[in-house]
């Protein structure tokens, strides 16, 4: 069969792959210049900036794609153990590694609350019971079919998935700021801890499983391996290829049609492009499946994404690769975020230092960074053209007052990306960094499903659909895919 690919993030990128290696015509088209989504790298004139995810956290989703072809990933990727995996500072002076090395967060959670230290142990256990449930035995498995999910509600309400991640941390953890530390997963798939599923609580059993990883060339190193992998084995790449809309013909996609490009006709059609774009775009006035249609008009966002990309003429060696910088609110700053969809004066900052790990990402004796702030999507009025330069100015004033010492006299090659970018590169509704937020009436059956209810041909992987964001999400959305088309 002849299978088009539509995008080529992770999960296009896998799903194409994966469908060679049933022995399929596969094309991949990607709108952008480049293959990867949003896991592109900038390459300035002395640095290079991941400008998507920075970690591995589940790696066997990687080495499955090169096993498919009888291929080692050690041949072509270094994946590199992280430690810490993150530290945290809070501006109220609180600071926390967070670590591979349990007796180390045991003595470092002793030394604040010495009961948290029995509640880490037990929310621990739990968090691995949900992983088991959650991930293990769902991750990968086809959740388009109701009676899929009326089987598993059982387990889903006996692991009190009606929970907020911030409430099951909480019924472990007395000290908030431990609570912080451990609720703030969600945050790194487009989620509000204090709304998103205590069944996200699996990311940490998964961190604990698996470890945190660095890919040696940063993730753009991942995608060049993964494209020349689908190239030896035969996938077709189409790059500057922007799909203008869907042709249909009962309920079938007959036609892809391509901006200023021959069209292409499909057997079957697998869409990395977000499932609420694909109806409002490409299929825009043709039939679309009642559960897309309310999606579309009543689905909640995730939230947008500021980044920040620069150098540093100096180096921070007192930086871990990755710092979550916490500001003077929590739940405050995420209820205006989320819900009020508001720009407020303070943020917390997601800093990435990949120099700390890989010196080639700058020139020697300096550093390169990515700081990235949750901010409103687009379904806020922020002018973001107007006020972006003051915005990192004021994000790079508050590192330097704190964790980077003078960094308004070091600070080189400063560039921002916000929401605006996000919408224009990436199609994504209302600029979000996430699609579709990760709460539980948007999750499994209820999120977008990997297989269209109407066009029997049509199929969605990546963030928006069934698993959903992340890494190990977007890859698993592959698995499932393919579980549908072969069984």
């Amino acid at each position: 069969m002849k299978i088009v690919v539509i995008g080529s993030g992770f999960g296009g990128i896998a799903s194409a792959i994966r469908m060679r290696a049933k022995g399929h015509d596969v094309t991949l088209i990607e709108k952008l210049d480049q293959v990867g989504g949003r896991a592109q790298q900038f390459k300035r004139d002395d640095y290079l900036h991941d400008a998507g995810p920075t970690v591995i956290t589940a790696p066997n989703l990687f080495y499955e794609l090169f096993e498919l072809f009888n291929e080692r990933l050690e041949d072509h990727l270094e994946f590199k153990p992280l430690d810490p995996w993150y530290r945290f500072y809070f501006v109220n002076g609180f600071e926390f590694d967070y670590v591979p090395d349990r007796e180390k967060m045991l003595s470092q959670i002793e030394s604040i609350n010495l009961n948290d230290v029995d509640g880490y142990k037990k929310m621990l256990k739990r968090a691995q019971e949900i992983f088991e449930i959650g991930y293990l035995k769902l991750a990968d498995q086809p959740f388009h079919k109701l009676s899929t999910m009326i089987r598993y509600a059982p387990d889903i309400l006996r692991l009190k998935g009606y929970q907020s991640v911030y409430q099951f941390v909480s019924s472990y953890l007395k000290d908030e700021n431990l609570r912080q530390v451990f609720s703030i997963q969600p945050l790194l798939v487009g989620g509000n801890p204090f709304q998103t599923s205590s069944i996200y609580a699996l990311i940490h059993a998964l961190e604990q499983k698996w470890g945190i990883y660095f890919a040696m060339g940063g993730m753009a190193k991942v995608v060049d391996e993964l494209k020349n992998l689908m190239l030896r084995q035969g996938v077709k790449i189409k790059t500057n290829h922007e799909v203008e809309k869907f042709e249909t013909s009962m309920n079938s996609i007959s036609n892809i049609i391509i901006k200023n490009k021959p069209s292409i006709k499909p057997d079957i059609v697998i869409a990395n492009a977000d499932p609420i774009t694909v109806n409002n775009n490409f299929l825009d006035k043709q039939k679309i499946s009642l559960q897309n249609r309310f999606l579309k008009k009543y689905a909640k966002h995730s939230m947008g994404l500021f980044v920040l990309f620069f150098g540093t003429k100096a180096k921070y060696n007192k930086v871990a690769h990755h710092t979550i910088w916490m500001g003077p609110r929590y739940r405050e700053l995420l209820n205006d975020i989320f819900n009020k969809k508001i720009l407020a004066e303070d943020f917390s900052i997601y800093l990435h230092r990949p120099t700390a790990t890989d010196e080639t990402f700058a020139p020697k004796g300096a550093d390169s960074f990515y700081a990235l702030v949750p901010v409103p999507n687009l379904q806020a009025s922020i002018p973001w053209e107007e006020i972006k330069m003051d915005y990192a100015k004021k994000i790079v004033k508050a590192l330097s007052k704190t964790i980077m010492p003078n960094l308004e006299d070091v600070i080189d090659d400063l560039f921002v990306m916000t929401p605006e970018n996000f919408k224009d590169s990436y199609m994504t509704p209302h600029g979000s960094g996430f699609s579709i937020a990760p709460i539980l009436t948007q999750s499994a059956w209820f999120r977008t499903h990997n297989k269209d209810d109407y066009y029997k041909n049509l199929f969605y992987v990546g963030a928006g659909t069934h698993p959903g964001a992340g890494v190990p999400g977007v890859l698993n959305s592959a698995k499932v895919v393919e579980r549908i088309i072969h069984g």
